[in-house]
């Protein structure tokens, strides 16, 4: 698993690459919590080469949902490949969490 992100004004875009599972869900929970994340109101996520992701994996972005909430900060996936949107699908946590389907449509729904 490779995270790489980038910061566009007042958002920061993640790039998952590889698979999220439980040893790398460590890696991402560390990105998610460090606090410089919280000087942004808009966390993209771009989930285009993420090929697989574990219970561990949804774990990390759970366990971080409310906070992001409460600060307001809106958490967007995007580019999700099917097989990984399904898993989302049937955990019923596309109910919980923003899902779109580009980058575009994802910067348009940060922005309201």
């Amino acid at each position: 698993m490779k995270i790489t992100h980038e910061i566009k004004e007042n958002t920061i875009i993640l790039t998952l690459d590889g698979e999220l599972d439980a040893s790398s869900s460590v890696m991402l929970d560390e990105e998610l919590s460090d606090p410089e994340i919280m000087e942004y109101s808009r966390i993209l996520v771009d989930c285009k080469n993420l090929h697989y992701i574990s219970s561990a994996g949804l774990g990390v972005f759970i366990s971080h949902l409310q906070r992001f909430e409460d600060a307001h900060i809106k958490l967007i996936f995007y580019n999700m490949q099917d097989k990984v949107r399904n898993v989302f699908e049937i955990l019923g946590l596309d109910l919980l969490m923003t899902i779109v389907s580009d980058y575009e449509e994802a910067r348009s729904i940060a922005n309201e």
